[in-house]
């Protein structure tokens, strides 16, 4: 399998220095906000917030191949292989707020498939990080293509961004609907309105 190179960072011991001094950090942050981080319900703020902030940007720290970690099967299969609805939380990169929603993944297998799990896990690897909306749907698209080597990919990812409804125009409702579309999905139209049928049916299991 080829490696990604946008997929490991490798950590220098300045980031990790600078990832040990998070907490430190919080508390001046807590205090140019004009707050008192050391009254009772701030004290232990800054390691908290240390301690959210590792796991929602592990996604630099994730090794494809451990999440693949061998799951590439020999099938015979041409037809479509959809996994929907697939839940995320990532961070804006502008305003560290965050942004959620859900990815539609699908891929038309050239030689081998892929444990189904193991989708969900990529998109959590990418969506992880400080992200855009844009480069997180790329991201996904571009290592199902790099792994699989399938006739096609196609990402759609929908999500609402907190930096839209907290702040700025302050819409709560306004969502916004990105995708990736690569080999076939983006050669053949009957191929992508397809994808965009069967995402669009809601099924009840």
């Amino acid at each position: 399998m080829k490696t990604n190179k946008a997929v490991v960072k490798v950590m220098t011991p300045k980031d990790r220095e600078s990832e040990l001094s998070i907490a430190s950090h919080m508390r001046e942050i807590l205090a140019g906000l004009g707050e008192d981080p050391n009254r009772e319900g701030l004290l232990r703020t800054p390691e908290r917030s240390e301690k959210a902030l590792r796991f929602l940007t592990s996604g630099y720290r994730t090794d494809l191949n451990e999440i693949v970690n061998g799951a590439l099967f020999t099938h015979k299969c041409d037809e479509m292989v959809i996994v929907k609805d697939i839940e995320f939380f990532s961070m804006c990169e502008h305003h560290l707020l965050p942004f959620f929603g859900k990815m539609h993944v699908a891929y038309i297998p050239n030689s081998k498939v892929i444990g189904l799990s193991k989708i969900p896990r990529i998109v959590d690897m990418f969506a992880r990080r400080l992200q855009l909306q844009e480069r997180l749907t790329q991201q996904v698209a571009e290592t199902l293509n790099e792994v699989l080597e399938p006739k096609g990919v196609g990402v759609i990812c929908e999500a609402r961004h907190f930096c839209m409804m907290m702040r700025g125009v302050e819409k709560l409702h306004s969502g916004t609907v990105t995708s990736a579309m690569l080999g076939g999905f983006r050669r053949r139209k009957d191929t992508r309105d397809e994808f965009l049928s069967l995402v669009s049916h809601r099924q009840n299991y």
